[in-house]
């Protein structure tokens, strides 16, 4: 039976970083999941024949589902699943056409929770699955509204998840970074430049998410800065927090 990691959105910069700490554990094959062949196969290249590539758009029910077939064909272990693949479109709520809308609630939570229920035969004690959230799943946030709900969507699913699954040693971890610097990223707004405090590099969140993950915690919180953030909102109401969040980002409206 393979030993298998499964990584979604794992062309980008998150994604290509869990790959790379993913290489380290003893894993006979990890499976990358992005929409770019070219950039899938970029990965193999970088990082060995122990990489296998599948180009599927995860909004897309056919091509979600397939995976059902797969892993009933190589009948894996799944030691690890990193639900990371996501859409972060930064606009208010009303900008959003109907197909956005659908697409980020499709890719950001109906593919998180499925893929995990497709994988969950074939995982067992020791498995470990990260589900790429946000520390803006913590408080409602006005002009990024729908990423920050769908990502709240994750972070309360992930950790009823991980009570469910704990009969079984399977730990469940709400990755729940601040800004993390990535292409994702808009850099300006409006010709003015973005400010993106505790802004951190993607290797620090990974390193810590799996490490949260060997020590069976169900959120990974990757620096001091947002563990900040993360008691901030406990004590403060939340018409205040957004009251907060406002001021900070009014030079961009």
């Amino acid at each position: 039976m393979k030993k298998i990691a499964i990584i979604t959105g794992a062309t980008g910069g998150l994604g290509r970083e869990y790959v790379r700490e993913l290489t380290k554990e003893a894993l006979d094959e990890i499976w990358v999941v992005g929409r770019s062949e070219q950039r899938l196969l970029k990965l193999k290249d970088e990082f060995g024949e122990n990489i296998r590539t599948f180009c599927k758009d995860l909004t897309n029910e056919a091509d979600l589902l397939s995976f059902t077939d797969i892993l009933k064909g190589q009948t894996p272990r799944v030691l690890w699943l990193v639900n990371n693949a996501g859409i972060a479109k930064m606009a208010p709520s009303t900008e959003f056409s109907f197909a956005e809308i659908e697409q980020t609630i499709d890719l950001n939570c109906k593919a998180h929770a499925v893929l995990i229920n497709l994988c969950a035969p074939f995982m067992g004690a020791g498995s470990k699955i990260l589900n790429v959230s946000s520390a803006s799943s913590f408080q409602p946030v006005p002009h990024i509204n729908l990423y920050a709900a769908s990502k709240a969507f994750e972070r309360s699913y992930s950790r009823a998840l991980n009570a469910e699954l704990k009969p079984r040693e399977i730990t469940v971890t709400a990755v729940c970074p601040g800004w993390v610097d990535t292409d994702m990223l808009i850099k300006d707004v409006g010709g003015k430049k973005v400010r993106f405090p505790g802004i951190v590099a993607p290797e620090k969140v990974v390193k810590k998410a799996i490490k949260d993950a060997k020590r069976n915690r169900y959120t990974s919180i990757c620096s001091f800065y947002v563990k900040c953030q993360h008691l901030n909102v406990k004590l403060l109401p939340q018409k205040l927090t957004m009251k907060i969040w406002l001021h900070s980002i009014k030079k961009y409206l």
